[in-house]
């Protein structure tokens, strides 16, 4: 029955590219007039959904549950800690963070809530605790629900890791046939859908960073010959497997995000950038259950449907891909060890990435330059080279953002070929590489096909749509990890005894 995941879920994805080549406008059209109905509809469940995952995890952390190893009781953790944070970190934000860190702040300030004057004080600090909470500690409740699940199922209690194996204590044998087989191509679908869009982000910007340096014409073509080059990269990368490829990548990443993020942290306005990152963390944590709950339906309600909605099912619908890959590097740590340290580090990490660089372009925007922000926020892509523009070694910094984004695009699409080979192969931990190759191809040539048809904006609805279903898997899934784990404990024995 596996085998009808790969043919299915393959024969789907070809039709959806196919679909955006040869009737763009009536794709367009289905997954607007869808998207629209599930955001008006059912947005509050996935804000509902998002914090309950949230409490879900801290709880089983807290709980006895927290003391149960993802393997046997005596394993050790596969990857030093160092090792597992970097993967942890490139596989989970990435791109986006390069993508957002300078766009995303400058947007909320520029266009907050109606209830909010655009580039005020008050819309500043608005912009900051927001980017924060899109950033925070929700999107990895999701991923821990998923990859939690996954592990413990398959290392613990000896399944292949799949997303259908953590239905067994609500399922059973059924998720050997038609439950489990639709379970685990949904997952694909999302997958597909979720690292498309991040990679034609990512192309977007690669493509106006090196036109910033180098005297490539602007344009389609230009993305579509980066798409190649990448491809070519993270196909080399993926055959050198887990261990090699997408750990020396992971930590590569680590190194030059760091080197980057304390370079513009020295050089900027280092006291306003520290300023900024206690306040805004000091109104996130004192706010995070208010805006965990609230679609704000009298004032704001449209903003929040265009960003916490969309940030909250995004996370979701990529949920599948960083879950199987995070519970692959997981193996050997205890539950309240991955679960602490999964939401912790990569958080502050990315809160620091947040502060420094929307800290340094609020800098610019308030007190240099006024017409920045509009700026950053008309051509979101290139925000951050824009910003650049301002600092000390602005064609230095922008080869390192390149490079680091680049490495970020290989990391990412490489990561994704080996979790989708994996999910249509039975959930083998080596899959064969000519499955890797070709969903490597796929997912490039439907980023490429959407760019060219100009159905990004399609893609990303697509994968609210998705996500949609998967929630409500998800909220059944922890409900089975919780059966599972309280049968182990209560009916088997204390773990370790």
């Amino acid at each position: 029955m596996r085998n009808g995941v790969f043919v299915t879920s393959l024969v789907l994805v070809l039709l959806f590219v196919a679909a955006g080549i040869f009737l763009p406008g009536e794709m367009d059209l289905f997954s607007a007039a869808v998207h629209g109905w599930i955001i008006e509809h059912v947005g509050w469940a996935y804000l509902l959904s998002a914090f309950l995952f949230l409490v879900f995890s801290l709880g089983l952390a807290l709980s006895p549950f927290g003391s149960i190893r993802l393997g046997a009781d005596t394993e050790k953790p596969q990857y030093s800690y160092f090792g597992w944070f970097s993967m942890l970190f490139a596989a989970g934000m990435g791109i986006g963070l390069i993508f957002w860190g300078v766009a995303e702040p400058m947007s909320h300030y520029l266009n907050p809530p109606e209830h909010i004057a655009g580039s005020s004080a008050e819309a500043a600090a608005f912009a900051m605790r927001y980017s924060f909470f899109h950033w925070g500690v929700h999107p990895w409740a999701i991923y821990i629900v998923m990859s939690l699940s996954i592990a413990y199922f398959s290392f613990r209690r000896g399944m292949p890791p799949l997303i259908s194996s953590c239905f067994y204590p609500l399922l059973g044998d059924r998720i050997q046939g038609l439950w489990g087989q639709a379970i685990d191509t949904l997952a694909v679908i999302a997958t597909v859908f979720g690292i498309v869009t991040s990679l034609g982000l990512g192309a977007l910007q690669i493509t106006d960073g090196v036109g910033s340096i180098l005297p490539l014409p602007p344009g389609l073509g230009t993305t579509l010959v980066i798409i190649a080059v990448v491809t070519v990269l993270y196909m080399i990368s993926s055959m050198t497997g887990l261990d090699k490829g997408i750990q020396l990548l992971s930590r590569t990443n680590v190194f030059l995000a760091v080197a980057l993020l304390l370079f513009v942290l020295v050089v900027g306005p280092s006291s306003y950038i520290l300023n900024i990152f206690t306040t805004t963390l000091g109104g996130y944590l004192s706010g995070l259950l208010e805006m965990s709950l609230s679609t704000n339906p009298f004032e704001g309600y449209g903003w929040t449907r265009s960003w916490t909605l969309f940030y909250w099912a995004w996370w979701i619908s990529w949920s599948p891909f960083v879950g199987l890959f995070v519970a692959s590097i997981s193996r050997g740590r205890t539950i309240r060890e991955f679960v602490l340290g999964a939401i912790l580090v990569p958080t502050l990490l990315t809160f620091l990435w947040f502060a420094t660089f929307g800290g340094t372009a609020f800098a610019v925007a308030r007190y240099d330059d006024p017409g920045f922000a509009t700026r950053a926020v008309e051509e979101v892509s290139s925000a951050l080279f824009v910003l650049f523009e301002y600092l000390p070694l602005s064609p230095v910094l922008t080869v390192l953002a390149l490079v680091l984004l680049t490495v970020f695009f290989v990391t990412s699409a490489d990561s994704a070929t080996f979790v989708l080979a994996m999910m249509t192969s039975r959930g083998s931990l080596s899959p064969p590489a000519g499955k890797k190759l070709l969903w490597g191809a796929v997912q490039s040539t439907a980023a490429a096909v959407l760019l060219l048809s100009g159905g990004l904006d399609a893609l990303q609805r697509m994968a609210i749509v998705a996500a949609l279903p998967f929630t409500v898997v998800m909220l059944f899934m922890a409900a089975s990890l919780y059966k599972g784990m309280h049968y182990e404990m209560y009916r088997e024995g204390s773990p370790g005894k």
